[in-house]
């Protein structure tokens, strides 16, 4: 018998060379996209999509005037956007309870909805607060919660709101 080592190690070294040739040619490909990737997501943070709203911001305006936003600033990409609104935001009556109002309230929202809002009954008053507990989760020590709404009915009802 003739060992035929010469070739089966002239076909083994063959087989290594392609493997090691597709391997080299997937990892240039791999290594390609990668630097495309990387290079082009700086780009990509930079292009404003098709119908991406930015939102304006609010400025202090005066009571009893309708002010508009600003002039929108207009260009050529699909972005639109508002410019600055307008922002009013009346001061609280003064009162016992206005503290606990502004401690708790603004947590979960502004308290321009107390004043921008037809002025409501007493008990009505009595129920927004405790829907605010109740169903939204506030989290109202019931001494706090007793001032807030005896607060809001000294200040916003419809007998004892003041323009």
């Amino acid at each position: 018998k003739t060992c035929n080592c010469n070739k089966v190690a002239e076909g083994l070294i063959k087989n290594l060379t392609k493997e090691r040739s597709a391997m080299k040619k997937i990892l240039s490909v791999l290594t390609g996209l990668l630097l495309i990737i990387v290079l082009n997501t700086p780009l990509l943070a930079k292009t404003n999509l098709h119908g991406l709203v930015l939102s304006g911001q609010y400025r202090k305006g005066a009571l009893l005037s309708i002010p508009q936003p600003d002039a929108m600033k207009q260009t050529l990409d699909a972005v639109y956007r508002v410019e600055t609104y307008p922002l009013y935001t009346p001061d609280l009556a003064p009162g016992e309870g206005k503290e606990a109002l502004q401690g708790y309230c603004n947590l979960c929202h502004s308290v321009t909805y107390i004043t921008m809002q037809p002025p409501l009954p007493a008990a009505t008053w009595k129920d927004e607060v405790v829907k605010m507990i109740d169903t939204y989760g506030a989290l109202i020590p019931e001494e706090e919660t007793q001032q807030i709404i005896a607060y809001l009915q000294a200040h916003y009802t419809p007998e004892t709101r003041r323009p």
